[in-house]
């Protein structure tokens, strides 16, 4: 893969735009059609099949944002990850996952992966041991998430694509808390990427869409596969999405350094167990992401001392939203215990380290001084009165 040409908000702007070639208006025109004449050169167009104008415009955008040379859009983020699990394994196949990564993704491999015979294996710790201790003859891929959601651990990609290449693996990554902002995996060798495009892609809590990044080779196997699924997203979604994208540098920087200022802030306070976020220099996985990330994201995590009533504190904030999702202009918290990893077991999320006192913290751009104030009010009228 090549090195970006462009600056990156630049490319945000400009890459993949479809000309208004008869009024030069400055947004993309929108294609809504789903009828086009068959004649016409080159491939049938159609929704499904992923080609049509607008579709494959942001497809171009998004790859150029990730230094791939080829990139899809889906209905959702599950669409694009199960899509690229049914392109590459079959029954008979084995692959070696992340444990720490997000619950959808995780219900879907526990859910359907024995249904059709492909076998699985989640590793704990990613590294080079871990991985030759998990790798069979049948072994096909490797799935990671980094930072991963909700605990924000930070996986070493070189480690995973010198791995994956030398036994001639494919290597995933999920990059939806980076964004390609933070993070693009590609230039570490990872082979494909794929984003919940309903986060920061999207950005304002009102797309639900999913991406994949790779090099040509592999998103013909993948758009194969796709098209089969119909996991495409309507051409309406697609201009928002295009259009959302636009702002993603200058969002995810300003939600980057808010973040950064508040994982300072909680990790100081007294009712704070533990704050994860990569640009700690308290995070156990801190060298890595400094040496991976252009970033560290705006996306954290924090567990209460016992000392506070975490379901008070949610009822009491007034800034910050509880809600489910993550990435958009305004804060977001949530309890993962109840959402994103409601469907694991409770001991499976024992053993990945989610408690009931631990929230998930999406930050937005508002200014920190005022979220600052919120979390510290809801945890003051939150505290349990010791008896």
């Amino acid at each position: 893969m090549s090195s970006k040409k462009r600056p990156v908000n630049t490319i945000c702007v400009h890459a993949g735009n479809l000309e208004d070639e008869k009024y030069g208006g400055a947004t993309s025109p929108i294609y809504t059609s789903t009828a086009y004449d068959y004649r016409s050169e080159g491939t049938n167009l159609y929704p499904r099949y992923f080609n049509t104008p607008n579709q494959v415009a942001l497809g171009q955008k998004i790859a150029e944002l990730e230094n791939c040379e080829a990139g899809l859009i889906f209905g959702s983020g599950m669409a694009a990850i199960s899509a690229v699990f049914m392109a590459f394994l079959k029954t008979g196949d084995h692959i070696i996952l992340q444990r720490a990564i997000y619950g959808g993704t995780s219900h879907f491999v526990d859910a359907e992966f024995s249904n059709l015979g492909i076998e699985y294996s989640f590793v704990e710790q990613i590294n080079s041991e871990s991985l030759k201790a998990h790798l069979k003859e049948n072994t096909k891929m490797i799935y990671i998430e980094t930072p991963s959601n909700p605990l924000l651990e930070v996986v070493d990609m070189t480690v995973v694509s010198a791995f994956a290449k030398a036994n001639s693996l494919i290597s995933v990554i999920d990059n939806t808390f980076a964004s390609p902002i933070n993070q693009n995996p590609a230039d570490f060798g990872i082979d494909i990427i794929v984003h919940s495009a309903t986060k920061y892609l999207g950005g304002h809590s009102d797309i639900c869409a999913g991406t994949v990044s790779s090099s040509q080779k592999h998103m013909d196997q993948i758009w194969k596969t796709a098209k089969n699924y119909g996991g495409s997203l309507s051409d309406q979604t697609v201009w928002l999405l295009e259009r959302s994208i636009k702002t993603l540098g200058l969002r995810v920087k300003r939600q980057t350094r808010n973040a950064k200022k508040l994982a300072r802030f909680l990790e100081k306070h007294p009712s704070i167990k533990k704050v994860n976020y990569p640009g700690l220099k308290s995070h156990p996985d801190y060298k890595i992401a400094k040496a991976q990330m252009h970033g560290y994201g705006g996306m954290m995590s924090f567990e209460f001392k016992e000392s506070i009533n975490h379901n008070r504190f949610l009822e009491e904030l007034q800034i910050v939203k509880v809600a489910l999702s993550l990435a958009g202009v305004e804060s977001t918290i949530l309890a993962p215990t109840e959402t994103s990893h409601s469907l694991l077991t409770p001991q499976q999320r024992k053993d990945q380290g989610i408690t009931d006192q631990l929230l998930r913290f999406s930050v937005g751009i508002e200014e920190v001084s005022s979220l600052i104030e919120d979390i510290e009010r809801a945890m003051e009228k939150s505290r349990k009165i010791a008896k």
